[in-house]
């Protein structure tokens, strides 16, 4: 067990909450306060009312979550809001949400574990957000149609490509969710293959005329794996019990 306040502050440190830039609305770190005592975590990439409610059942103290409550400044509590919130109160169920500061943490990210699972050990960092890198690569020889079947066998998905790119590999980018917004700083970067969750109808056109392949493993499945490893890390440092909660949405 451990105090709700030195978690936080920890997980702020680690995930350097206040440094790396993300969209406003994000509102990573501490979203909702619960009891003041910590002994079991609940991991979960969304803070859909679903995922609440098994959060509940599994009498977590503390809801980490990727996707936090808050997208907006100010929200009237009617409503799902209110819903949401009242369980939360009620159940006195702290939740903490790490958007971008989890895609991109080295070892906890979703990009970094990944490409790990993927056995694609991380070269270097490529694209940016304000000023900070937001994906990895690495330099690998692989057969496109071998790293599909990875994809399947790691994720659980039907992985979708746009054969833009060679059909073996020398440059695999790594950007997870709705990474195929990056593809123009992918070419810039000289990749000639990008996994990611999910993207628009043109990124696939796009990809073709860049020469890249475009690797769509789904926007939730993609972004898994980082609170998977970061709820893992946090049962093996504070000894905390430790549940992850899916909940896919198959996007």
């Amino acid at each position: 067990m451990i105090a709700l306040k030195e978690l936080t502050a920890y997980l702020d440190d680690l995930l350097q909450i206040r440094e790396v830039p993300d969209w406003k609305q994000a509102h990573n770190g501490l979203q909702v306060e619960g009891r003041a005592r910590v002994r079991r975590i609940a991991c979960a990439v969304d803070s859909s009312m679903q995922v609440l409610e098994a959060a509940r059942e599994q009498e977590a103290d503390l809801l980490l979550v990727h996707h936090g409550l808050y997208w907006q400044n100010i929200v009237p509590l009617t409503g799902i809001n209110y819903r949401k919130a009242a369980l939360l109160i009620n159940a006195q169920m702290a939740v903490y949400s790490a958007h971008l500061p989890l895609d991109v943490h080295p070892e906890f990210g979703n990009n970094a574990v990944l490409a790990r699972r993927l056995n694609l050990p991380a070269t270097g960092v490529w694209g940016e957000k304000e000023g900070w890198p937001v994906g990895v690569w690495c330099q690998a020889e692989r057969n496109r149609d071998d790293l599909l079947s990875q994809i399947r066998s790691e994720l659980g998905v039907q992985p979708i490509l746009a054969p833009g790119g060679p059909e073996h590999t020398q440059r695999i980018g790594v950007l997870t969710g709705a990474g195929a917004d990056w593809l123009p700083q992918a070419a810039a970067a000289g990749l000639d293959t990008l996994i990611t969750g999910e993207g628009p109808h043109h990124t696939y056109l796009q990809a073709e005329e860049m020469g890249i392949n475009l690797i769509y493993a789904g926007h939730y499945a993609t972004e898994t794996v980082g609170v998977e490893a970061l709820g893992k890390h946090l049962q093996a440092r504070f000894g905390l019990e430790y549940c992850f909660l899916p909940h896919p949405t198959g996007l």
